[in-house]
């Protein structure tokens, strides 16, 4: 287990680690704070453009520099439809509709949930922005090596893994 906090968010004082709820957590022996470790969600869209795949170069881990879907986290305040919405605008530039759910993934060992939809644009231009370095269309998904297990983490592998899932789902 990773420690994640020392000192209680709600009271200050010093948070001890262990079993609650039959988990080891860290929790405040003062005031009962309980420091859950959640997943977070991500909204991920595999965008049809003009009978293309869109995808951007990643700018940011994991898996910087290889061509994912664009996708983020979902905020407080917004359903993952409308995070996956607005992440593709923010990405790629295209204002986008979803079209389906293509699948839930998730990782005992990795810290996100990603919701992946099959989406087609209904406006806007390919334009690189925000976690994107470029923007590319795809006739099909562009082949790429799994990554170096010399800087690779557990979430790189994972998101490599279900990068090949999706593109053999909309293959």
């Amino acid at each position: 287990m990773t420690i994640a906090y020392k000192f209680c968010p709600h009271c200050g004082a010093a948070l001890i680690v262990g079993p609650v709820s039959g988990h080891v957590r860290e929790h405040c022996p003062a005031c009962g704070f309980i420091a859950f470790h959640n997943p977070a969600p991500v909204g991920l869209a595999v965008i049809m453009h003009e009978g293309k795949v869109a995808l951007v170069r990643r700018a940011l881990p994991p898996l910087k520099g290889y061509w994912a879907p664009p996708g983020g986290h979902i905020e407080l305040g917004e359903s993952a439809p409308e995070a996956t919405v607005r992440e593709a605008k923010e990405e790629c530039g295209l204002d986008i509709a979803l079209d389906r759910l293509i699948g839930v993934y998730s990782q005992a060992d990795v810290r996100t949930i990603i919701i992946a939809y099959l989406a087609h644009s209904i406006g806007g231009a390919p334009t690189a922005g925000d976690d994107a370095v470029e923007v590319g269309l795809f006739d099909e998904w562009p082949p790429q090596p799994p990554p170096d297990p010399a800087w690779a983490t557990a979430t790189d592998h994972w998101f490599y893994g279900v990068l090949r899932e999706l593109g053999a789902a909309v293959g």
